[in-house]
């Protein structure tokens, strides 16, 4: 197995699928906040608490586009220079 394939395997199996649930998971916490703070509208602890999550979801989302983003730059600089086709499951992951 050649190092180019091993780091398309790799960023196939591995990176992509973690960065995948990962965003799953921050989204859920920012959903969670938007509830917290819609149902509890009359308190303020509670309105500071949903804003917390919500702030903590948009922060993790942020964090994981950027991962993905910069896998995709490094990918695209070191392992396809010459204008090779990169596989369609890095481009857009499933």
């Amino acid at each position: 197995m050649d190092i180019d394939q091993f780091i398309v395997k790799l960023t196939t199996v591995i990176v992509n699928p973690v960065i995948q649930i990962l965003f799953a998971v921050a989204t859920v916490i920012f959903l969670w906040g938007v509830v917290v703070f819609i149902k509890n509208a009359e308190s303020p602890e509670k309105r500071r608490e949903g804003s917390q999550k919500i702030m903590y979801g948009l922060i993790g989302m942020f964090i994981m586009i950027s991962a993905f983003a910069l896998v995709n730059i490094l990918h695209n600089t070191f392992l396809a220079p010459n204008g090779q086709t990169i596989p369609e499951s890095i481009k857009y992951p499933r």
